[in-house]
């Protein structure tokens, strides 16, 4: 038996109840993106139940394109995250089984926006001055102080609304092992406030076509209790974590690991995974959605890749066995259309298919609750029918659900949060 956990990394689908405490009341990635694209075309994930989702929640829009299916082929729900952020650290961590209370420290916009002492220290340690010292976009602050850096060997520092501590350098300047060494000793430095993650962002190019490569690291804070990595590593289940994971949980948990900073290796690396392994947890980030697209604010570059991985989605099912489990959902959201160029704080789809349940359950549409074009036409028809759905999962109060999920499946003992999808003997 084998379980895969696709995270769409950034691929919220509507403003949390509480997303007026970070500045992002009215966001909503999937239907913003599907509203600037002109309309999505996801139908492996729309069969799987997407469409269905935006009825679910207290302010739903439909996502232009993705209508509701009338028989599904998975479940589908929507999750709130509890944890206080909108990172990625957090939201990884909370679907493997944690909860943060308190929340990573955030640094201010600044300038400045480190504490001199930090500042002091790290440049004692490095032998390298500090520049930039402040809030902003990574592709923006190398082009104002890429030169600079390039004539003085000073490191590029700067943060953004997550908790994050990050270091750019170009790579003929500033060597890989030498940029990493320094995020190393960034890493010590930030464990005392406590930050989320440090991360290396080396680039390349000449001053005007700057641009960063693919050998970023993130170097997170470990998890402060045993995740569900560990809990399924100790009980003997092999855990193979794909994409940037293996930072995300400072390598802990894993047995095995495939470090990939671009959303199509990740995917190839998944469907090998599932080609060759007997048995397992996979655990899988797309990255693209975030990291170019998300944060540059290009909708129709994120209408590209939620098509690309819809595509992968359905070469992963063809490679499902009777006593799989696929689950799929997000860490936060990213909508390309708001403002500023950060993380949002939303609601998250999660979709979950069992073969030896769905299987062979063909989706049909008749555009109940919505048109193709996104309008509302019976809210209330779509609300009389979901209480009467078996795969409507409702809305999930924690990411941590997914942690359960994953316990009840494999047969663990449970988690002290969340609650499990199914009943344990619902995965046969």
């Amino acid at each position: 038996m084998r379980a895969f956990l696709i995270v769409l990394d950034s691929v919220g689908i509507g403003e949390a109840p509480d997303a007026g405490e970070y500045g992002d009341e009215g966001a909503n990635t999937l239907a913003h993106c599907a509203e600037a694209a002109g309309g999505l075309n996801l139908p492996v994930m729309q069969a799987m139940g997407l469409g269905n989702i935006p009825a679910l929640l207290p302010r739903g829009p439909p996502i232009r394109g993705v209508p509701a299916a009338d028989n599904p082929t998975a479940s589908f729900g929507a999750m709130q995250e509890v944890s206080k952020g909108k990172d990625t650290t957090t939201g990884h961590w909370e679907m493997a089984g944690l909860a943060l209370e308190k929340g990573f420290h955030l640094f201010p916009k600044g300038p400045p926006s480190f504490p001199d002492d930090l500042i002091a220290s790290f440049e004692q340690e490095t032998g390298r001055r500090l520049i930039g010292n402040k809030a902003a976009s990574g592709t923006a602050i190398i082009a104002e102080l890429g030169a600079e850096h390039m004539r003085t060997g000073a490191l590029i520092a700067y943060t953004s609304a997550d908790s994050v501590f990050q270091v750019a350098a170009h790579e003929e300047v500033v060597p890989l092992p030498a940029l990493y060494a320094a995020c190393e000793t960034a890493r010590r430095l930030c464990d005392k406030y406590p930050v989320g993650r440090v991360i290396a962002r080396p680039f390349v190019g000449a001053p005007g076509a700057f641009t960063r490569t693919n050998n970023r690291r993130d170097f997170s804070y470990p998890p402060p209790e045993p995740t569900i990595l560990d809990r399924l590593s100790a009980a003997g289940v092999p855990v193979v974590t794909v994409g940037k994971l293996d930072d995300v949980f400072a390598h802990r948990g894993m047995t095995e690991s495939v470090h990939a900073e671009t959303s199509s290796a990740a995917a190839q690396a998944t469907l090998d995974a599932a080609a060759r392994l007997e048995r397992g947890f996979v655990f899988t980030n797309l990255i693209d959605f975030d990291m170019l697209y998300g944060h540059r604010r290009d909708a129709a570059g994120y209408a590209n890749a939620l098509a690309e991985a819809d595509a992968f989605l359905g070469r992963l099912l063809k490679l499902l066995r009777a006593d799989d489990l696929l689950l799929v959902t997000a860490d936060h959201g990213n909508d390309p259309t708001f403002k500023g160029t950060d993380h949002t704080r939303e609601f998250v789809p999660l979709l979950a298919y069992r073969p030896s349940v769905n299987a062979g359950r063909p989706a049909t549409f008749s555009g109940r609750g919505q048109t193709q074009t996104g309008a509302r036409i019976d809210p209330a028809r779509a609300r009389r029918s979901r209480a009467t759905s078996e795969a409507d999962l409702g809305i999930r109060h924690g990411f941590y659900d997914v942690a359960q999920t994953l316990a009840a499946f494999f047969g663990i003992a449970s988690l002290s949060r969340g609650k499990t999808l199914f009943p344990r003997s619902g995965y046969r």
